[in-house]
């Protein structure tokens, strides 16, 4: 496989799995270019390179800054602006963890504690109800503080605690 087939099957691939943690394919093919490139792209040359519109790039770029996982990077004498992104795996695996518990664990969690604080009437539907959320929530804050965990260590530390598992 030459390097032309291996990059267009590389961003194809990590596109579709950008859904797994929580974006959309576009957003992940263009961190995935930003990943593998070697110097920063303007906005221009994300389109060019995938065939996506201005508005499309736009748009996906707001979001990745605001993931915290691209970044404009300014190059003295250009008027464009120039994107990058996270280049460490273990520092990239932290903002996303940090991102998917700030958008999708705590509002869950909000939602079960309130749901499992109703008043308890009694009847076997309310505590079924009580009960399920309850569980429902204890489990989702233990994975929102296995995930706080691993945002929060030095950066190898994922690295260093797979390699013990393995050896």
């Amino acid at each position: 496989m030459e390097y032309k087939e291996a990059k267009e099957k590389f961003i194809s691939t990590w596109g579709s799995l950008g859904t797994l943690w929580g974006i959309n394919k576009a957003m992940a093919q263009i961190q995935s270019l930003l990943f593998i490139s070697i110097k920063p792209l303007s906005m221009e040359e994300i389109m060019e390179e995938l065939k996506i519109s201005r508005g499309n790039t736009s748009m996906n770029l707001r979001q990745l800054m605001d993931w915290g996982i691209v970044t404009k990077e300014l190059i003295p004498g250009e008027r464009k602006e120039f994107f990058t992104t996270e280049k460490d795996v273990q520092e990239l695996a932290r903002h996303i963890a940090k991102e998917r518990s700030r958008r999708e664990i705590k509002p869950v969690l909000k939602v079960l504690k309130e749901v499992s604080s109703i008043n308890d009437d009694g009847t076997e539907k309310t505590k079924e109800l009580i009960k399920q959320t309850k569980a429902l929530h204890d489990l989702a804050d233990t994975a929102d503080s296995l995930l706080n965990k691993v945002a929060n260590q030095e950066q190898n530390w994922v690295t260093k605690s797979l390699l013990k598992l393995f050896k």
